[in-house]
């Protein structure tokens, strides 16, 4: 790159905008007294993996200052509890005095990380990256605070889109070995069903970030998931060899059950912040259900309950961890939807549950869909009221719970896939549909 492009670079006006209607819960977040450094208590909690000098981090982190950053691809509408993690350490970095950065990937999304997959990426258009980005900026702010230049939100479509790919090329690929970034875990699972070149370029645009950002802001440090180990790697060292000063990285653990898989999948699919896409209340569920084993683990790293407190729960067996339960269930919830919709998902709940017991059910606080008064003189087959109201995700699915005679519509079960809900089932003016002891719906006429 010339002289004249590289300054470029270093003047570009990166933006720091914030979400037109933050949703800061950020007066939650307290930091863990029982720790003098920021660093102890993340690793305590598990969050981190790996790092490339925990001595040199440990010490970066022992006194406010340092700036670091997280980049976010854009490749949904919403962000998913598994986002939640990188969110929790920014915000526990920001408390103690730190400055985050989030980078949308407005740029490397068009491009596609390989890391962890063995397929490609569907394609997205620009314009569908654009407006997940701007969805993403809402949600970044449910526990950072960007008054103030207390943390910065970048796109890096704001460099990365109007690139000279031949200066670029010139001035950054050459400091990549192809040998090396071949034997990148990020590279390998992708070898055997073939990587493409497009795929390939994505350690440079990554590296190039951290780059751009530890010029514009004298960003020192990268967080990522554990599968992003190479790429920011390499990161830190295109920036020793272009500005011959050292930078950091750090990769964070996945939000994994105690035998290793991923959490944040259900029947309907993923897990959203998003309350359009995924319902408070399903949200609190999911996680008041969650494994006995995974309880202490999720209460570490989802929440902001101190440790000490933590480990009084992780004494508690059998019918006690469902203290434990409720507390991560309230705690996240209220993180994410604000105090009242947690406080609302609890009594829900409460309410559910005391209804399997032979208590009256308060319908009016259940998930609720409306039909129009004509499909109900027609009739709504059984099979179709449970995938529209997302109690199940298929129709096989509902033909089987419908088979077990685990589906019953106002307390009486449901003998067969023909039922069609009518009129006739209307109480008070709607229809309560049982999944199982504890899912309900409601369905309401128009």
């Amino acid at each position: 790159m010339s002289e004249q492009s590289r300054n470029a670079a270093n003047t570009v006006e990166l933006p720091n905008a914030v979400p037109e209607k933050p949703v800061n819960n950020y007066h939650l977040i307290r930091n863990d007294p029982a720790f003098d450094n920021v660093y102890d208590e993340l690793l305590a909690r598990g969050y981190i993996a790996q790092s490339t000098d925990e001595d040199a981090i440990r010490e970066l982190l022992k006194e406010p200052g340092t700036t670091f950053y997280i980049g976010f691809d854009p490749t949904a509408d919403s962000l998913h509890i598994g986002h939640f993690i990188p969110l929790m350490i920014m915000a526990h970095l920001q408390k103690a005095g730190h400055r985050p950065i989030a980078l949308i990937g407005g740029g490397t999304a068009a491009i596609g990380d390989p890391s962890g997959r063995n397929d490609m990426r569907q394609m997205m258009s620009l314009d569908t990256i654009r407006e997940n980005g701007e969805l993403f900026r809402r949600q970044l702010s449910i526990l950072l605070d960007f008054s103030a230049d207390r943390a910065i939100m970048v796109n890096n479509a704001d460099w990365l889109l109007n690139l000279n790919y031949v200066s670029f090329i010139r001035d950054v690929g050459a400091h990549f070995s192809v040998n090396r970034m071949l034997a990148a875990e990020c590279y390998k699972s992708r070898l055997e069903e073939g990587l493409t070149f497009l795929e390939f370029n994505y350690m440079l645009m990554q590296a190039y970030d951290f780059l751009v950002l530890n010029r514009k802001y004298n960003c020192q440090m990268q967080l990522g998931g554990n599968d992003q180990w190479s790429n920011i790697i390499a990161g830190t060292e295109l920036i020793r060899r272009k500005e011959n000063r050292r930078a950091f990285g750090l990769t964070l653990n996945l939000l994994t059950t105690s035998k290793g898989d991923k959490m944040g999948k259900t029947a309907g699919g993923a897990v959203w912040l998003d309350a359009d896409k995924f319902p408070v209340f399903d949200f609190y569920q999911y996680l008041r259900n969650i494994d006995d084993a995974d309880v202490i683990n999720a209460l570490k790293l989802l929440t902001f309950v101190p440790l000490a407190e933590i480990e009084a729960y992780a004494k508690f067996t059998g019918e006690q961890l469902n203290e434990a339960k409720m507390r991560l269930a309230f705690e996240t919830t209220r993180l994410i939807h604000g105090e009242a919709a947690a406080l609302a998902a609890q009594e829900q709940a409460r309410q559910l549950f005391s209804a399997t017991k032979g208590a009256a059910l308060d319908t009016e606080s259940l998930p609720t869909t409306t039909y129009k008064s004509e499909e109900l003189i027609q009739g709504i087959n059984i099979v179709d009221a449970l995938c529209e109201t997302g109690l199940t995700k298929t129709r096989s699915e509902a033909r089987r719970l419908i088979d077990q005679g685990g589906v019953s519509v106002n307390e009486i079960t449901v003998p067969d896939i023909s039922y069609n809900i009518t009129e006739a089932d209307l109480r008070d003016g709607a229809v309560v549909i049982r999944r199982g002891r504890k899912n309900y719906h409601r369905i309401i006429v128009q």
